[in-house]
């Protein structure tokens, strides 16, 4: 459904973007591959999901891949698809990133983006669809009027960058999260005790990577919050359990003999199918961002 913009919802959105620019992120950690069953404490865990185009206050401009005109904040800032991956789109179809490119991230400033630093080098903007303004930072056209930084001077074209509709994996609401792979393999279980109130026990799957999600840190997908204003949980500190993928039938033959010693996984999960049915395939396209990139 097509949700209309109030100045209220725009301002709102502005000052996100410039808050998006300067959140201190995860820090990467040094990994190496779980092979067995662990404990990880110090992790962080942050959220992600299907970003709303009615949040956003860019003028639509044509979308590399597909026959639409998409707000252009909405496609390329560092809170709109290019970052989180998937999105809804104003006639509440689901949207996706089909090719990442090869522009990378730049900061707000218009310099490139240093992820794991924060602050002034945080992601704010894809490498192309932008416009300079006489500083050569970035700005762009808003949909009331105007500009978001000043006018624009030059526009860098969006190159080898598309979009694509529908989803971009099968994933579930508070059961798939994205993960670090050189630490934790696609498709090993994650337990997370700080979820148990949300998803009943606070079991996920590693269904998602993403280029900000570095060592011990997890993305948790959920449904998008109801404001603009919203990132969802940034947890710091937490302790989670991991059991990688060719461990879980060992696993599970151990925890259902344990007489409660060790957390055992729902069924949905630990028949090792996708989220969303059938077996488990990681898919060629991995997210590209986090919620919280630094």
């Amino acid at each position: 459904m097509r949700v209309p913009l109030t100045s209220t919802k725009r301002a709102a959105l502005v000052a996100t973007l410039v808050l998006t620019a300067l959140t201190v992120a995860v820090t990467p950690a040094s990994a190496r591959v779980l092979k067995k069953e662990t404990w990880l404490s110090k992790t962080t865990i942050t959220e992600y999901f299907p970003v709303p185009e009615w949040w956003f206050v860019g003028k639509a401009i044509s979308t590399p891949g597909l026959s639409r005109a998409s707000k252009v904040d909405w496609l390329y800032s560092a809170r709109g698809v290019s970052m989180e991956g998937d999105g809804i789109g104003m006639d509440g179809q689901k949207y996706h990133i089909a090719s990442v490119g090869s522009s990378g991230w730049i900061t707000a400033r218009g310099k490139r983006a240093r992820f794991g630093v924060g602050g002034v080098f945080a992601p704010f903007w894809r490498g192309t669809g932008y416009w300079k303004n006489s500083r050569g930072a970035v700005t762009f056209p808003l949909q009331s009027g105007g500009w978001y930084a000043g006018r624009g001077k030059r526009f860098i074209r969006p190159k080898d960058i598309t979009f694509a509709e529908g989803s971009s994996r099968p994933l579930r609401y508070y059961r798939s999260v994205a993960v670090d792979p050189k630490l934790i393999p696609l498709g090993s279980l994650v337990y997370a005790a700080a979820y148990e109130s949300l998803n009943g026990d606070g079991w996920f799957r590693a269904d998602d990577t993403g280029g900000a999600i570095r060592g011990r840190h997890l993305d948790v997908y959920r449904r998008a919050p109801d404001s603009s204003t919203e990132s969802g949980q940034y947890l710091t500190g937490q302790r989670i359990f991991v059991v990688p993928k060719r461990r879980i039938s060992a696993y599970l033959k151990a925890a259902r003999s344990s007489a409660g010693r060790l957390p055992v996984p729902p069924a949905t999960l630990s028949r090792g199918g996708s989220t969303a049915g059938g077996d488990y395939t990681a898919s060629a396209q991995p997210r590209t961002g986090g919620v919280r990139a630094g």
